[in-house]
């Protein structure tokens, strides 16, 4: 069975999916750690409730230290628990080149946006804006190797959503997060054979 770390930032929605498919037995595989950037992060508890290491590991602003350093303790921290995939799952930081090269071929990330537009943070949101400009009929969903780059690794797996006329941001946002779900797992399984 493979073993994943999985990095989240937030609620940790995808993390439960994963979880949920690891327990169903549609993947073939186990989380081992769940790290967080913010201690606050609801992910956290979400590895609590199943019994896994939920380690907070803040910013590297709030230990003082550059985001190399930062890195490198993760990498020390990700290190113990041995995994065959790190998985970022709503990780919201940007991985300093000596990490990615590290972890090579070993680290993959969900976005909510196609290959090859809105990188970065606000995916969905862009999108939304797009559509309503006229720029965009459509929004999708990527998993991806992360490379040095901002959402540019080579793509594993990927979606379309439609956006709707009469959508809110709201909206979109429920659909998109839906079709993530069904993606990082399907696109785990992929990787992980």
């Amino acid at each position: 069975m493979k073993r994943l770390v999985v990095l989240v930032s937030g609620f940790g929605t995808n993390l439960q999916a994963i979880l949920d498919a690891c327990s169903r037995g549609e993947l073939p595989a186990q989380v081992v750690a769940v790290i967080s950037n913010r201690a606050d992060a609801f992910g956290l508890q979400r590895a609590i409730d199943a019994h896994m290491p939920a380690i907070a590991l803040p910013f590297y602003r709030d230990l003082h230290i550059n985001r190399a350093g930062y890195d490198e303790v993760l990498a020390e921290v990700i290190d113990q628990h041995a995994p065959d995939l790190i998985v970022c799952a709503g990780w919201m930081r940007i991985f300093s080149p000596g990490f990615v090269r590290r972890f090579a071929g070993k680290i993959i990330n969900i976005h909510p946006a196609l290959p090859g537009t809105f990188p970065g943070a606000h995916g969905i949101e862009d999108a939304f804006n797009a559509f309503r400009r006229g720029e965009i009929a459509k929004a999708g969903v990527m998993v991806h190797f992360v490379d040095e780059g901002v959402d540019t690794g080579p793509v594993i797996a990927m979606t379309e959503v439609p956006i709707h006329p009469g959508d809110s941001l709201k909206d979109l946002e429920a659909r998109v997060h839906a079709a993530e779900h069904a993606l990082l797992v399907s696109a785990i399984r992929q990787v992980i054979g």
